[in-house]
C-alpha cells in the first residue's frame, strides 16, 4: 500500500473544501469515531474496519453494555498515533476506519439478534477485511465467530481473556446468554478447543459444568492464579504455542481486569488481571496469524468515571497494533 492510499483514506475536504484529517484535530472536536477514525459507510478501501455491536440482551445479571460502544468512542479520542511501547504506527500501516454499529431489526429476540448480528460479519467476512469488534455483551462474539469461520472454512483458534470461560450450558431458558458463546462456538465447530487458550479465570463461576466443559474439551485454561505464577511473558509463549500459525481470533472481556480498572462491567470479579500485564500479554500477540478480534462487556452505567471506557479504549488500540502486524504479512 503505498503512502498516498493511506494519505487520502485519512483526509477528506470539509465544508468549506480545504484538506481536513480527523487524526490531527481538536480531539474534543466533531462526531466521535473509534480512534478518531474517518466513518466509513462501505467496505471499499478498508483494511480494518472497527464495528460496534451495542446489545447487551444475553446479560444474566446488570445491564448496560449495549452503551459500551458510544463511551468507547468517547475516550478512544484520548489514543495516540503511536505505540510507544512497540514502536507501532497502525494508521501508517493499514487503512483503518470506523464502520458504524450493527444494525438490529428485532433486537427483543434474542435469536434474530443474533442473526442480526451474524449478518452484518458475514458481510466483512466476504471481503478481506479484517474486523474489531466492540462489544456489547460477550454473547456476540458466538454470531461473530460464525461469520469468519465462514470465511476461513475451518475451525479457529482462539486467545479468550476473561475472568469466566463462557462455556456455561442453558439458563434461564436460553442457550444465547454470555456465559455460553464459547461451548456454542466449540458445539458448532467455529472454534477449535485445542487451539483454545483462556486466560484469567477464576472465581464466580455460576456452573462447575463452564470450567469442566472446557477442560474436557481440551481448552487450555489458565486460572489467574496460575497467571501469577507463570507470568505474563510466559503465558503468552504457552498461548502462541498452543495456538499455533492458524488463523486465531482474539476476544477480550474487560472483567479480566481487576474491577479497580473496569468497575463498568456486568459481572466483576475480585484479584483480576492489571491493565500493564494486560498491555504487555497483547503485545506478544503480534507474530499470531489474527483474523479478528473484539473487546466486549464495557456498562458505561455503572461507571460514571468513564475509567472503564478508557481502559477499554486503550485495550482497543493495543489489539488494533497487533492485528495491523498480521495484516501486513498478509497484505
Amino acid at each position: 500500500m503505498s503512502d498516498n492510499q493511506l494519505s487520502a483514506f485519512y483526509q477528506r475536504q470539509d465544508i468549506l473544501g480545504e484538506s481536513y484529517n480527523p487524526a490531527q484535530a481538536l480531539r474534543f472536536t466533531e462526531v466521535p469515531t473509534f480512534m478518531r477514525t474517518p466513518m466509513v459507510s462501505n467496505l471499499h478501501g478498508v483494511d480494518i474496519g472497527i464495528i460496534g455491536v451495542p446489545y447487551d440482551g444475553g446479560l444474566t445479571c446488570r445491564t448496560g453494555a449495549r452503551y459500551g460502544p458510544r463511551e468507547v468512542r468517547n475516550q478512544s479520542s484520548l489514543m495516540r498515533a503511536i505505540n510507544v511501547a512497540t514502536g507501532c504506527r497502525p494508521f501508517e500501516l493499514a487503512r483503518v476506519g470506523d464502520l458504524g454499529d450493527v444494525r438490529f431489526r428485532d433486537i427483543f429476540s434474542l435469536d434474530r439478534a443474533i442473526d442480526d448480528i451474524e449478518r452484518y460479519f458475514v458481510a466483512i467476512a466476504d471481503t478481506q477485511v479484517l474486523p474489531l469488534a466492540v462489544g456489547g455483551d460477550h454473547s456476540v462474539t458466538y454470531p461473530i465467530l460464525k461469520a469468519m469461520a465462514r470465511r476461513y472454512n475451518t475451525p479457529l483458534g482462539l486467545l479468550h481473556i476473561d475472568a469466566h470461560t463462557d462455556t456455561w450450558p442453558a439458563f434461564a431458558g436460553s442457550k444465547f446468554h454470555h456465559g455460553a458463546p464459547f461451548r456454542l462456538a466449540t458445539d458448532e465447530g467455529l472454534i477449535d478447543p485445542d487451539r483454545t487458550v483462556q486466560i484469567g479465570i477464576r472465581g464466580g463461576q455460576n456452573f462447575a459444568d463452564g470450567l469442566d466443559y472446557s477442560r474436557d474439551h481440551g481448552m487450555r485454561v489458565i486460572t489467574i492464579e496460575e497467571f501469577d505464577d507463570l507470568g505474563w511473558k510466559a503465558v503468552a509463549q504457552e498461548a502462541r504455542r498452543l495456538v499455533g500459525d492458524a488463523p486465531t481470533y482474539l476476544t477480550f472481556d474487560v472483567d479480566g481486569l481487576d474491577p479497580v480498572f473496569t468497575p463498568g462491567t456486568g459481572t466483576p470479579e475480585a484479584g483480576g488481571i492489571t491493565m500493564r500485564e494486560a498491555q504487555r500479554l497483547l503485545r506478544e500477540f503480534h507474530s499470531v496469524n489474527l483474523i479478528g478480534g473484539d473487546v466486549v462487556e464495557v456498562s458505561p452505567p455503572l461507571d460514571p468515571s468513564g475509567v472503564t471506557a478508557l481502559n477499554a479504549a486503550t485495550i482497543l488500540f493495543e489489539m488494533l497494533c497487533v492485528l495491523v502486524e498480521a495484516f501486513r504479512r498478509v497484505g
